[in-house]
């Protein structure tokens, strides 16, 4: 069987930083990048499947970005993922958790995996939709914030403990194939070995295109996402305001807050 585990390399300020001229996100020479801490635990819970059980199992890491994503797929094919996908393309620049999540369900469907594992969410972003978005493009059953994982290797159904708002876990079965995005300390991920470095050194990342998964610019792109970040700023400190007066007078100061908020 087969475990597709989507990564993603994130971003991170240094202590002086500086944003772009376009005022969309920070300037690049600012990063700082390393492998999403959440996809260390996605990545852990597939290894855990490979050695626990006698079926023979393929974990595949696979991540959407440009060059410098390397780095952090061989993190993961030092810790034992057999192998790595790195998809990108010049029009993909832009997209959005939801383009992404496109761009995974075709090539979940060229590498027809039996499960697919994402972190909860991004440290950089936040979204927590791209793995939701991935199980609704290929019309999966899936479940979020997965805290705890029964699952042997070709079961036909996995039986997951959710978190919900307020401390609740939920558990329930779900069938597979499924998209499971996994929460912080479902277990403990390893640390790569100095012979895990060496061998990922030497082992081929993939690079596929959007013609090779069967997509073209036209399917991504900020020009087809569902969300688009208008201004980048930071915010001037000391802004805290008590509003005073009646009910009626606190909500009507609270709109016209909200309304000069719209227009920065």
């Amino acid at each position: 069987m087969k475990i597709l585990v989507a990564v993603k390399q994130v971003a991170a300020l240094d202590e002086d930083f500086e944003i772009r001229a376009d005022e969309k996100d920070v300037d690049e020479d600012f990063l700082l990048y390393d492998l999403n801490e959440w996809d260390d635990f996605s990545l852990e819970e597939a290894m855990k499947i490979k050695e626990a059980g006698t079926t023979e199992v393929e974990v595949v890491v696979v991540s959407v970005g440009p060059d410098r994503v390397d780095e952090s797929l061989r993190k993961c094919l030092a810790k034992g993922a057999d192998r790595a996908i790195r998809v990108w393309d010049d029009s993909i620049e832009g997209s959005d958790a939801i383009a992404i999540g496109r761009i995974l369900a075709a090539v979940a469907k060229k590498e027809a995996p039996d499960m697919i594992f994402a972190g909860v969410q991004s440290s950089d972003q936040a979204y927590a939709s791209t793995g939701i978005s991935t199980a609704a493009y290929l019309n999966w059953p899936h479940a979020a914030v997965v805290a705890d994982l029964q699952y042997q290797a070709g079961n036909k159904s996995a039986v997951v403990r959710r978190e919900l708002e307020g401390g609740l876990l939920q558990e329930v079965e779900i069938n597979c194939p499924a998209v499971l995005t996994i929460q912080l300390g479902i277990n403990k991920p390893r640390y790569a070995s100095l012979r895990g470095i060496k061998q990922a050194a030497a082992k081929p990342i993939e690079e596929v295109t959007l013609s090779d998964i069967g997509l073209s610019g036209a399917d991504v792109g900020a020009g087809n996402s569902m969300s688009h970040v208008r201004r980048m700023y930071i915010p001037a400190k000391g802004r805290a305001e008590m509003i005073e007066g009646t009910i009626a007078e606190q909500a009507a100061k609270l709109i016209q807050i909200m309304n000069e908020f719209k227009g920065v």
